[in-house]
C-alpha cells in the first residue's frame, strides 16, 4: 500500500486472472466474436464500434438506463474465465480482491486503488454505504423523492431501526428546469441536524443530471457527508470521481459501462485532497467484510492525502467473488479506455441531443419531463409523455401497455418510469429512451416514428 499502514494478515500472494491469456496450460473454447475489432479503437468509426456489441439486429435498444449491451469481447471473457476456474481447485480468494483491476479502473476515474471496490451492483454498493454510516436517532438525511428505490428503502430501514429523520424534496421536472432550482431546494432543506446529503448523479426517472459538484460544495459548507447514487455515471461520462467532491459514489457496471449483469463499482473517499473535499473523512463501518480485524480496530482515518489504511480492501474482501464477472468488467473498462472516454461522452451526448430534438418535434416540448433548456442538467435519458390527453400521464396501465407493445410488436426496447411532480396529487408516468454509443441516428428516427404512430393509435 502506498505509504500506508496495513493490518497484519496471513501472508498470501494476491494475483488476478489476466483479462487476456490463460491462467495455466489448460485451454478451452472461447465465445465466438462476430466481428474483428478495428486495429485502433481510438480512431475507429462508430459503425465499426457498433459491430463489436452483441446486438440483436432485429431490435432497437434504447434502454441502457436499465441495462447495457455487452461487447463480444466481454462475453468472451466471462466464458473463458469461468471455464478456467470451473475445476474449483484453485485458491479463489486472492483473485476476488481484484487488486490490479481495481487500480486500473480507479485510475480511469481519477481515484486510487484503495478507494475503489468492485461490487455486485449499484444497489449493493449504496446499501453498504448507507448501513456503514455512523447515524443515530435524530440525525437527518436530505434526499429527493426521485431517488432509486434502493436508496429510499435503505434510508427508510435506518429510520425504522435507529430513528433517523428522512427529509425529501421533489425535483423540478420539464424542459425548462434549471440547476439553480435544484441547489436552492437542497439548501432550504438543510437544518442543524442534517448529517447526510444523498442524491442521484443522474435520476433514472426523468434523466435529470444533478449539479453534483455544486451540491457537494453546498454539503462542504455545512459539514455534511455526501452519498451519490452514480449508477448511470460510469461508461457515460469522462468522470473524475475525486473532483466531484463526494464521500461515496455507488455505480453500476452493467449499464453504460456495458459489463456483465451483477457488476458494480463503489468509490469511497479514503484520503483528503482539500481542493476537492476539505472535510475530514467520515466515520464509516465497512460492513460485509472479512478483512476487518477480529480484534482491535483499524488505524484512525487519515487527515492527509496519504491513506492510513486501504478501505477498498476491507470492502472488497467479502468471501468468494465472481472472478469471471470481475475480469469481464475490467475488459469492458479497458475497451472504454481504448476508445477514449472523452470521445464516448461526446458521442452519447450528441445522440441524446438529436433524440431530444426529434421527440420535441413529434410530441412537443411541453411533453418533455427531462430538462433541455439548461445544458448542465441534460443527460442521455429522456422522459416524455407520448399521449395526447394530459390526464394519461397519471395512467400507469396505459404507459405500461405502450412500453410492452413497443417491445412485442416492434422489438423496440424502452422503459416507463414513475415520479412525483411538485404540487401534483398524482404520480406521473412517462416513456423513457436512452442513447448509447451502439445507437445511431437511424435507430432514433425509427424509434420516434414507431412511438408516435403507436401513441396516436392508443390516444
Amino acid at each position: 500500500m502506498d505509504g500506508g499502514h496495513r493490518l497484519e494478515r496471513p501472508s498470501r500472494i494476491v494475483e488476478e486472472v489476466p483479462v487476456n491469456g490463460a491462467v495455466d496450460s489448460l485451454s478451452y473454447p472461447a465465445a465466438t466474436m462476430t466481428a474483428e475489432p478495428p486495429s485502433s479503437l481510438r480512431t475507429a468509426s462508430w459503425a465499426e464500434i457498433r459491430r463489436l456489441f452483441a446486438l440483436d439486429p432485429a431490435a432497437i435498444h434504447l434502454n441502457t438506463g436499465t441495462v447495457g449491451v455487452m461487447p463480444y469481447a466481454v462475453l468472451d471473457t466471462v466464458d473463458r474465465v469461468t471455464r478456467q476456474w470451473a475445476g474449483g481447485i484453485g485458491d479463489v480468494y486472492p483473485p476476488g480482491m481484484y487488486p490490479n483491476h481495481r487500480a486500473t479502473i480507479a485510475h480511469a476515474y481519477g481515484v486510487d486503488q484503495d478507494e475503489m471496490v468492485i461490487t455486485h451492483n449499484a444497489t449493493e454498493g449504496v446499501a453498504r454505504v448507507i448501513h456503514g454510516l455512523d447515524l443515530h436517532a435524530g440525525d437527518e438525511v436530505v434526499t429527493t423523492t426521485h431517488e432509486c428505490y434502493s436508496v429510499l428503502s435503505n434510508f427508510n430501514l435506518l429510520r425504522n431501526r435507529f430513528g433517523i429523520t428522512l427529509r425529501t424534496i421533489t425535483l423540478p421536472t420539464g424542459y425548462d428546469a434549471r440547476a439553480e432550482e435544484i441547489i436552492d431546494l437542497f439548501a432550504a432543506a438543510i437544518t442543524p441536524r442534517t448529517k447526510v446529503l444523498a442524491f442521484a448523479g443522474i435520476t433514472l426517472f426523468t434523466g435529470t443530471r444533478l449539479p453534483m459538484r455544486a451540491l457537494c460544495e453546498l454539503a462542504h459548507r455545512h459539514g455534511l457527508i455526501t452519498v451519490i447514487d452514480g449508477a448511470l455515471l460510469p461508461g457515460m461520462l469522462d468522470l473524475d470521481m475525486r473532483a466531484i467532491g463526494a464521500d461515496f459514489i455507488s455505480c453500476s457496471g452493467s449499464k453504460f459501462q456495458c459489463g456483465p449483469l451483477g457488476t458494480g463499482l463503489l468509490y469511497v473517499r479514503n484520503k483528503i485532497h482539500p481542493e476537492h473535499n476539505p472535510l475530514p473523512l467520515p466515520t464509516f463501518w465497512p460492513i460485509i467484510s472479512t478483512w476487518y480485524p477480529m480484534k482491535g480496530s483499524p488505524p484512525p482515518r487519515t487527515r492527509t492525502g496519504v491513506e492510513s489504511d486501504n478501505i477498498g480492501d476491507y470492502l472488497q474482501s467479502a468471501g468468494s467473488a465472481s472472478i469471471a464477472r470481475g475480469a469481464a468488467l475490467a475488459a469492458a473498462c479497458d475497451m472504454w479506455d481504448e476508445i477514449g472516454r472523452d470521445r464516448i461522452e461526446r458521442r452519447i451526448m450528441a445522440l441524446a441531443e438529436y433524440a431530444r430534438d426529434r421527440i420535441a418535434e413529434r410530441f412537443g416540448r411541453e411533453a418533455m419531463y427531462s430538462p433541455g433548456a439548461d445544458p448542465r442538467l441534460r443527460s442521455p435519458l429522456i422522459a416524455f409523455h407520448p399521449f395526447r390527453r394530459r390526464e394519461d400521464a397519471w395512467n400507469v396501465k396505459k404507459i405500461h401497455e405502450f412500453t410492452m407493445r413497443l417491445q412485442r410488436e416492434h422489438r423496440l426496447f424502452t422503459r416507463w418510469t414513475e415520479f412525483d411532480v411538485a404540487g401534483s396529487p398524482h404520480q406521473y408516468y412517462a416513456s423513457r429512451i436512452t442513447t448509447h454509443i451502439f445507437n445511431d441516428q437511424d435507430d432514433i428516427d425509427k424509434a420516434v416514428g414507431i412511438m408516435a404512430r403507436l401513441a396516436e393509435e392508443m390516444s
